[in-house]
C-alpha cells in the first residue's frame, strides 16, 4: 500500500468533526497561559484561572499546609496540593481526546511531517498520541513499520523525536507537576519548548541519517 493510499485511508476512516476542533482549541487556548492576565471573561478559560488557589485558615495568612513542616510529613501536605491541578489537566486531555482534539491535531500537523522531518504523514496520528502517551506513539510506530508504511531509517527519525520529552502533556502535569506553581512561565509555554526541542532534535537525527546514508547507501531491495 502505497503513503498516498495508507492515508486516503486513514483519512476517511477518522472524520474529524466540529466537536475535536473545539476542544483542541480549548486545549491550545487554556493551555497556552494567553488569557491569564485578562481582564475579560475570557480569563474562565485559562487553565490557571480553572484551577483556582487554596484558601487561608481563618486567622491565618497560611493554606492548610501551614509553614515551617519538614520531612515526609510536609512531603505529604505538598503533594495534595498538587492533586487538584493534575487531576484536573488530565481530565480536560482525556475529555478532548474522547470529542477527537486528537484527530483534529493529526490533521493539523500530517502536512508537516514530511517537509519539517522527513517522515510520512501517515504517522500523524502516531506523532500526536506521542503527546500524552508514549505508549501509544510506540505501538503505532511498529504497526507502521510491520505495515511497511514506514522505512528503517524514517523509524530512526521518528523514535528519535518521541524518546526526547516523550508524552509531553501527560508528564509536565505529572513528573513536572511540582514545577509549575514556581514556573515564571504558563504552561503552555513550557510545554511548547519542550515541543520545539523534539522537533530541533528530531530534525538533527534526520540530518545525521542523511550524511551516513549518503556514506552508507542501502542494498537494493533492503
Amino acid at each position: 500500500m502505497s503513503e498516498q493510499q495508507a492515508e486516503k485511508e486513514i483519512a476517511g476512516k477518522y472524520k474529524v468533526t466540529w466537536k475535536g476542533w473545539l476542544s483542541l482549541a480549548f486545549l491550545c487556548i487554556s493551555f497556552s497561559g494567553l488569557l491569564t492576565s485578562s481582564p475579560t471573561v475570557f480569563r474562565a478559560l485559562d487553565f490557571t484561572a480553572l484551577t483556582g488557589k487554596f484558601g487561608t485558615i481563618a486567622g491565618s495568612k497560611h493554606i492548610f499546609q501551614g509553614a515551617g513542616g519538614i520531612g515526609a510529613r510536609e512531603g505529604l501536605l505538598f503533594t495534595i496540593t498538587l492533586i487538584p491541578t493534575v487531576m484536573l489537566a488530565l481530565g480536560f486531555i482525556q475529555v478532548a481526546e474522547s470529542l477527537g482534539a486528537l484527530r483534529a491535531a493529526e490533521k493539523l500537523f500530517r502536512p508537516f511531517l514530511r517537509p519539517f522531518l522527513g517522515i510520512p504523514g501517515v504517522a500523524g496520528l502516531a506523532f500526536v498520541s506521542s503527546f500524552t502517551s508514549s505508549d501509544v506513539g510506540a505501538v503505532m510506530t511498529k504497526e507502521l513499520v510491520e505495515n511497511k508504511m514506514m522505512t528503517d531509517d524514517e523509524r530512526v527519525i521518528f523514535v528519535s523525536y518521541q524518546y526526547a520529552g516523550s508524552a509531553v502533556v501527560t508528564n509536565t502535569f505529572g513528573t513536572g507537576g511540582p514545577l509549575i506553581p514556581i514556573s515564571v512561565l504558563p504552561v503552555g509555554a513550557i510545554i511548547g519548548l519542550i515541543f520545539i526541542c523534539k522537533i530541533f532534535g528530531a530534525i538533527l537525527v534526520r540530518f545525521y541519517m542523511g550524511t551516513y546514508r549518503k556514506k552508507h547507501p542501502l542494498e537494493e531491495g533492503a
